[in-house]
């Protein structure tokens, strides 16, 4: 089966909620307040079924201003936008921040529902198709279906999902050749199983009796059992909607934003480098150093943002930046990031996680530029290439690069091997591998030391090994070894 997933987008009480319940029979408020208030506070989660094994996950985000936080929590992963605007309102203020999130998220395809058809006249519903279509002009949904329906008389409904379909049908299958990860939205406990995690499996697969881990807290624990969609499975792939019960993980220890993977295979960092993106409406410019909220996967930490080639970033540009977090979270490069002003809190811009474990440049000069610039449009053995040249004398694990580059194991393996085959990196074993540069400095920089030393001590017969690997530096044993056979 395939499984897309769609979240909904739009202003507080458009109908968000009534339409997914419309589609799915599934009523995603589930908290008492969510019912006393008549509003969505958190995410919701419903599915439809398509007779040709097509499976549409919804994520149903709250849609006041208050929430956002909660709407990011439940935006990442998302193939498709199913915008709702009210079809006697029209665009509001959280339509178009919404549709902003959508648009820094990435998220290629969608379509609009006008919710609440049967309160507006048919010339008024027209006014408002037009109104919607300037709204989204100048974004991914240009062009998109516009579908009236009413929750009320059934009206559209049957196009809608129709619709719905269609596009989800035409979502390219993810990558099964990535590491497994699932951005935790609610950790729970089952009176008799203990703890359960759930999100959206963005990537890889899951399997009962897997060791995992939940990052960046480094709690290890062994997948009890798996869901999706209430159903028992032995194992869960990407893009479903996935409930996890963990063996032996108190309840306190695990909160929303942490990462559930395979042990061993992420890299917590509190140092990033990523692009950079200001929406046109921010209302200042981003300064270096300037406080901001930081959300990626489902996961929000303060930060600080340093431009990299400039002191501020004017809305409406982009640049490269360095951010400095307050608390570790777990990327890919690849990942795509929201940032949000401290205060007051709205949506200012977005961008790309480019290095995870960024080097340490002196200064945020045309060197890191260079590097960033590298990592953002080069080819993928060039950005292999590039984290090799970094890891230096040290040389890098082939664990360490997959935690820190966007390709998965078997486009990993192909990469190394194809550098290796032109010269570029020399294997120190199957798992480690040095740039030809670093491995000639370190060949240059030893026998300079042995010629030094019997220049000094003629009448010694030699160095000890151990004596001269401390000269060397920084060079692992195992790279020292390969580098005296």
């Amino acid at each position: 089966m395939r499984h897309v997933v769609v979240g909904t987008a739009g202003h507080i009480d458009h109908g968000k909620t009534s339409l997914v319940k419309a589609l799915t029979g599934t009523d995603t408020d589930r908290l008492p307040e969510e019912k006393a208030r008549g509003i969505t506070i958190d995410l919701g989660f419903a599915f439809l079924e398509e007779p040709d094994a097509l499976v549409i996950e919804i994520v149903d985000v709250p849609g006041h201003e208050r929430f956002v936080k909660n709407m990011l929590a439940g935006a990442g992963g998302i193939d498709l936008a199913l915008l709702v605007v009210a079809a006697d309102e029209g665009v509001m203020p959280q339509t178009r921040e919404h549709l902003a999130i959508c648009q820094l998220l990435r998220i290629k395809a969608g379509l609009v529902v006008l919710s609440k058809a049967d309160l507006a006249e048919p010339d008024w519903i027209e006014l408002v198709r037009d109104d919607v279509r300037r709204a989204l002009a100048p974004t991914f949904l240009a062009g998109c279906p516009i579908v009236p329906a009413s929750v009320k008389t059934g009206a559209g409904l049957p196009e809608l999902r129709a619709a719905l379909a269609d596009l989800a049908r035409a979502v390219p299958a993810k990558d099964p050749d990535r590491t497994a990860r699932l951005p935790i939205d609610r950790v729970f406990t089952v009176k008799g199983f203990g703890t359960v995690v759930t999100g959206t499996l963005v990537a890889g697969g899951l399997a009962v009796d897997e060791r995992v881990e939940v990052y960046p807290r480094g709690v290890q624990s062994k997948v009890r059992g798996l869901q999706v969609h209430g159903h028992t499975v032995p194992q869960a792939t990407a893009g479903q909607r996935t409930a996890v019960n963990l063996q032996g993980v108190e309840r306190a220890a695990i909160e929303r934003g942490d990462v559930l993977a395979p042990a061993g295979t992420l890299v917590p960092t509190l140092l990033l480098d990523g692009t950079l993106e200001l929406l046109e409406d921010a209302p200042r410019p981003v300064k270096t150093r300037d406080r901001v909220r930081f959300h990626v996967g489902t996961q929000e930490v303060m930060a600080r943002v340093l431009p990299v080639d400039r002191p501020e970033l004017a809305p409406g540009g982009s640049c490269h930046a360095r951010f400095r977090l307050e608390a570790p979270v777990v990327a890919l490069p690849g990942d795509r990031f929201v940032v949000r002003s401290y205060s007051p809190i709205v949506t200012i811009g977005g961008g790309t996680v480019l290095d995870i474990a960024p080097p340490r440049f002196k200064r945020r000069g045309p060197a890191l530029a260079a590097h960033l610039a590298l990592l953002a449009t080069g080819e993928p053995p060039a950005v292999l290439e590039e984290h090799l040249k970094q890891a230096g004398a040290a040389g890098a694990r082939v664990a360490d690069l997959r935690a820190r580059t966007p390709f998965g194991p078997s486009r990993l393996r192909q990469l190394l091997d194809q550098l290796q085959h032109d010269g570029r990196v020399l294997a120190v074993d199957r798992e480690w591998y040095l740039h030809r540069d670093a491995s000639d400095r370190l060949r240059s920089q030893t026998l300079g030391l042995l010629e030094a030393f019997h220049a000094e001590n003629p009448l010694r017969g030699g160095i000890s090994r151990e004596e001269l690997r401390s000269r060397v530096g920084n060079a692992q044993e195992r790279v020292f070894t390969q580098l005296l056979t």
